[in-house]
């Protein structure tokens, strides 16, 4: 592997492959085409490898979402009899901790790109043309020429004008990863998967929070049902929820950030002591030459690619968060493995159809292939299995059984057409699901397959016993 810069004496002037950022996509891209026996040169510009997932997004969240389960569990173990005295956080050590988990996992990308003979150059990359990259780093500039490349640029959080003020108080989702401090008075401006997740993370250290949702509810994209014992849940540990709200000005004054809102009822105006702006995420696709090549760009900045990841110029692919939703790193990681085989001229195209999504909140919400209301919504006859919590004898045994688990099923063959769980551990339980979406596994093949007990993947198995009859442990006469 080289470790180097643009404009260094070692850097390669042409390549077999050239993959443009080194997340998770990248990364898999780049040691896919190595294994296939590719000469493949990494590209970033960060000194660390890992893109937004790894260096800020999905490992220091869940990093720091793990020290909040640890908070929560021991304030809620004095329903068990134990007691502990009120915790003292060490915001440093704190941050060290998750600095700590980051750095090893860069170093195992690194050394799996240098196991690999992987060329990694530090630089900003730049398309002068469908074969030539312009590298430019610290040392200088350097061009690369390459038979194929892939672009795997992806995404950085928005703020709208009306919210961005030049205040460190006001952060993105970037910057609350920082945890600067525990302010006591929160705002979230998003009622999505990051605002939540990271309200999870304040307001067990301590902060008051209140979330502001411009939609009906929370998570506007999952069933309703699933999205409810979170909501139930977070309206007790949160300050406020509001929901058909906006945030109409965002001001700095003397005592903090003054957040004037507007509803159905009219304006108001609370002070917070920081405010988190997480409304969403914008591609990664501007400022990177594609203007000097044929690749197509939607008027909403993703990169057209078809499902061998290709976009409209034949040398170049792109996948991941610049390609378009769902922005998730295992969707990346999968698409830059297609990419990587088709240019070996393997067979290979993405299937969409199972991608899993997990929501790391307490509790967590996971789901696969169809919604209920997605299918619903497209007119096929569905019948939805769910299985509550409240029967289940682990959720019991962990004192959490406000959770729920639904298969959404075809009504005639009993095809397992989706899967979704609201509860403990649900995004490590989903996997079932995506596996049964894949093989077209119908409900007898789930509710027979034996699930230990007891454990929360019974759940899955009762749920599926419900499509034709009552499970174990939940009466339904009408099915009986």
């Amino acid at each position: 592997m080289f470790d180097i810069v643009a404009g260094d004496s070692m850097a390669p002037s042409r390549v077999d492959v050239a993959v443009i950022g080194a997340g998770p996509g990248g990364y898999a891209a780049a040691f896919q085409a190595a294994d296939l026996g590719l000469r493949t040169t990494l590209i970033d510009e960060h000194p660390q490898l890992g893109g937004t997932c790894l260096l800020r997004g999905c490992i220091p969240s869940k990093a720091l979402l793990h020290a909040a389960r640890l908070l929560t569990d021991a304030e809620e173990a004095a329903a068990w009899g134990i007691h502990y005295d009120k915790p003292r956080v060490d915001l440093e050590a704190f941050r060290n901790r998750v600095q700590a988990i980051i750095g090893k996992l860069t170093k195992g990308v690194r050394t799996l790109a240098g196991s690999r003979k992987v060329e990694v150059i530090h630089a900003r990359a730049m398309f002068k043309d469908a074969t030539t990259l312009q590298l430019s780093g610290t040392a200088g500039s350097h061009e690369l020429s390459f038979g194929h490349g892939i672009l795997a640029s992806g995404s950085k959080p928005v703020i709208p004008a009306a919210l961005r003020l030049d205040d460190p108080r006001v952060m993105d989702s970037t910057s609350a990863l920082r945890l600067p401090d525990v302010p006591r008075r929160l705002l979230v401006v998003g009622g999505g998967y990051i605002g939540l997740e990271l309200g999870t993370v304040y307001q067990a250290l301590g902060s008051e929070v209140t979330v502001v949702e411009a939609l009906p509810r929370l998570l506007s994209a999952v069933d309703g049902d699933l999205v409810r014992p979170l909501h139930q849940r977070m309206q007790r540990r949160f300050k406020a929820i509001k929901l058909n709200t906006t945030v109409k000005t965002l001001d700095a004054v003397t005592e903090g950030l003054a957040a004037t809102f507007a509803d159905s009822e009219g304006t108001s105006t609370e002070m917070f002591d920081r405010v988190l702006v997480a409304v969403g995420r914008r591609p990664n696709s501007d400022q990177l030459g594609l203007e000097h090549t044929k690749v197509a760009i939607a008027p909403n900045g993703f990169v057209q690619v078809d499902r061998q990841m290709r976009t409209t110029e034949p040398t170049i692919y792109a996948i991941g968060d610049v390609v378009g939703e769902p922005m998730l790193a295992h969707k990346a990681t999968h698409e830059g493995l297609v990419a990587a085989r088709v240019i070996a001229g393997r067979p290979a195209a993405l299937d969409a159809t199972a991608i899993p999504a997990v929501i790391f909140t307490d509790p967590e919400i996971a789901w696969c292939g169809l919604t209920e209301e997605a299918a619903k919504g497209s007119g096929q006859t569905v019948k939805v299995a769910r299985f509550p919590w409240a029967a289940s004898g682990r959720a019991t045994t962990l004192g959490r059984n406000e959770g729920l688990t639904k298969l959404v099923l075809d009504a005639e063959s009993g095809r397992v057409l989706g899967m979704g769980i609201c509860g403990v551990g649900a995004g490590e339980l989903i996997a079932e699901g995506v596996l049964a979406v894949e093989m077209g596994a119908v409900a007898e093949d789930v509710a027979s397959s034996i699930h230990p007990h007891p454990t929360l993947s019974e759940t899955i198995m009762e749920a599926a016993e419900s499509f034709d009859g009552s499970p174990t442990h939940l009466f339904m006469p009408n099915r009986s």
